[in-house]
């Protein structure tokens, strides 16, 4: 009976990790979704100021007609 006390635990922590699977994924298609791409991951301030001015500079080349 003590041999398989471990098999006990297994049902919980499958439910918890598929639960995180979900969740993970639930996060990544609602961010997908409402910004059109996926997330980026470590993005600082720099990657911030640089998505602002390339999105920017594509504006003004369309506003110019090229």
């Amino acid at each position: 009976m003590g041999k398989f006390q471990w098999l006990e635990a297994l049902l919980p922590l499958g439910i918890i990790a598929g639960m995180l699977c979900i969740m993970g994924n639930a996060q990544y298609h609602i961010h997908k979704a409402y910004f059109g791409r996926p997330k980026h991951v470590g993005q600082d301030v720099w990657d911030v100021a640089m998505e602002r001015r390339d999105k920017r500079l594509m504006e003004e080349v369309a506003a110019s007609g090229n």
